[in-house]
């Protein structure tokens, strides 16, 4: 009795030790989805007043705002391509390695851009312009550079795949539409499902001519067997006579004459 209980406790300990972890699993994930939805909205709302200050300020802080919103689209767009492509490409690892690192400059440039928009000496600003567009234009070039190409890799492997395909699908047709490439017109195919069976056919059709040949005797010999056989035959259904026929005598009338003998001298 006291081990079913125990057993009993133990098992309602595992079911309540199971249902807690089901439990932060299922807030966790919650949280996380929760994050992301954040993360998603705030990130919408921050392009959309970047695009509103493009448009309604104009000047160096309108200029800011360009360069932080082209500077978030290209680093957004290479980050989504290489994580999507990684998945499916080892390979993309490093480029991935390369692009965390220049993530890195491109979350300082951002902050950079970030504060000068707050910056009220628009002539120090004005100033320091140049060089921000030409460090923000050298980021995005080499963000634009890594997903373009991680793009041209897995189109080239899709091509490759596409043209490997073809050709299968080709050899396969040609091997469905094989009565187009078999015998010849006068020698249709036996079979429609079997492309081995008008071959296999002539075989033994060659076969049986060859035994045939091999057991017909030669054209001389058939001829004249089959003369003793037509002679054996006629022999066989007329009557028996003598090889040499006797003479018949010659009837004598009364007024014929006596042959005189002939003289021997």
């Amino acid at each position: 009795m006291e081990a079913v209980i125990a057993v009993v406790a133990l098992l309602f300990v595992l079911f309540l030790a199971l249902g807690a972890y089901a439990v932060v699993k299922a807030v966790g994930a919650a949280r996380r989805g929760m994050d992301r939805t954040i993360t998603q909205a705030r990130r919408t709302v921050e392009d959309t007043t970047l695009r509103a200050r493009t448009f309604a300020q104009p000047g160096a802080v309108g200029e800011l705002a360009q360069l932080r919103l082209r500077l978030r689209t290209s680093m957004r767009a290479t980050q989504d391509s290489l994580r999507a492509g990684v998945a499916e490409d080892s390979s993309l690892h490093e480029s991935l390695a390369l692009f965390q690192r220049l993530s890195a400059h491109g979350h300082e440039l951002d902050d950079d851009l970030k504060r000068l928009e707050r910056e009220p000496d628009r002539i120090e600003l004005s100033q320091r312009l140049p060089a921000l567009k030409e460090r923000t234009e050298q980021i995005v070039k080499a963000a634009d550079s890594l997903r373009w190409a991680a793009r041209d890799r897995a189109h080239k492997f899709a091509d490759d795949d596409l043209d490997l395909l073809s050709e299968q699908i080709d050899m396969e047709a040609g091997a469905l539409r094989h009565w187009t490439a078999g015998p010849s017109d006068d020698q249709p195919l036996t079979s429609w499902s079997d492309p081995a069976t008008p071959q296999r056919t002539d075989e033994a059709k060659t076969a049986s001519g060859s035994t045939a040949d091999l057991n017909k005797p030669s054209r001389p010999q058939a001829s004249a067997r089959a003369a003793e056989g037509d002679h054996a035959d006629r022999s066989s259904q007329e009557p028996t006579r003598p090889a040499i026929t006797p003479p018949k005598q010659q009837p004598t009338y009364p007024w014929q004459k006596k042959p005189k003998p002939e003289s021997t001298t």
